[in-house]
């Protein structure tokens, strides 16, 4: 095979049968995970009832997730079972740019999902003229294209560069991995995503913490009823941001300082949280907690028991 052709995931060499307690575990995983969102998804779309902003983007989160994990979990799968762990560069390229494009998709969602609860806790008697079904979709193809452009050109300067090495320590195709194997270091795939990096990810997340303290501000001013009655429709949404924000953090760490004391299981771990923790979290987060959704769904009435 060209080594200019095809790449190798390192990590699942010498696995032994530890391999097939790994697919059986990761199937079981991706079967809830595809599950809880499906569910999610059905409920929100059937029941009209549900056709408000803040159900529609907890609809999407869930889409996201479906869209994320297929672009991860069936090719690892295969992999436990194989006997060689080679993508093509087509097929890695294409693996990276649906993950990177999920993290980003999931940061756009969430300050949509912020700046929905803020515009409802501070302008209540505003918020149906302000957050319109349309402006929102206005907003989120917006972001979501701009996310999409800068992603793919990302990804057309690391296509471009020539490797001298085709061994990834990852379970599956990161970009900034990909770009590490040049034969040369490229400052412009280097400034390219930390500009991406910014602004589809530091940045939202600025936004929606700042979105946050403002209404944990507004509450703390506000009487116990309007208090409580806030935090019931804020924590589901804090609980989910913190969880992708840790874990999107712990894997672009991971990513970019190599000298830490960690366990090669661990390291995996940390580093496909963000892929294995949220979408299966989140379907449960609002399953659970938003009493509409509850209602409507028997499964999820019957796991709050």
């Amino acid at each position: 095979m060209d080594n200019g052709t095809y790449f190798y995931f390192m990590l699942f060499e010498n696995l032994g049968y530890i391999r097939y307690a790994l697919f059986t575990t990761g199937l079981i995983l991706y079967f809830v995970i595809i599950l809880f969102n499906g569910l999610i998804i059905i409920t929100v779309f059937w029941d009209r009832t549900l056709h408000q902003p803040m159900y529609i983007l907890i609809s999407c989160l869930s889409v996201n997730s479906v869209y994320g994990t297929a672009g991860f979990f069936p090719r690892v799968l295969i992999d436990l079972l194989s006997d060689t762990h080679s993508i093509s560069r087509e097929a890695c390229f294409l693996q990276s740019f649906v993950i990177y494009s999920y993290i980003t998709n999931e940061n756009t969602i969430l300050m949509l999902m912020a700046l929905d609860r803020f515009v409802a806790i501070s302008k209540p008697l505003q918020y149906h003229s302000i957050i319109t079904q349309r402006f929102l979709t206005l907003l989120f193809l917006l972001n979501w294209a701009y996310s999409i452009l800068c992603i793919g050109i990302a990804a057309i300067f690391t296509t471009g560069l020539k490797m001298c090495g085709n061994k990834l320590w990852k379970v599956f195709c990161h970009n900034y991995e990909i770009a590490k194997l040049s034969c040369v270091n490229s400052i412009i795939v280097n400034i390219m995503g930390l500009y991406v990096l910014i602004t589809t990810v530091i940045i939202p997340l600025s936004l929606i913490i700042y979105s946050y303290v403002k209404i944990l501000i507004i509450c703390q001013r506000s009487s116990s009823q309007f208090k409580r009655k806030s935090f019931q429709t804020v924590v589901p949404h804090i609980v989910v941001l913190l969880n992708f924000s840790v874990s999107v953090i712990s894997e672009i760490t991971l990513s970019r300082v190599v000298n830490l004391n960690m366990s090669v299981g661990l390291s995996i771990f940390v580093s496909l949280e963000f892929l294995l923790i949220p979408p299966i979290l989140n379907p449960l987060v609002y399953g659970l907690s938003l009493s509409d959704i509850r209602k409507k769904n028997i499964c999820f009435r019957n796991v709050s028991r």
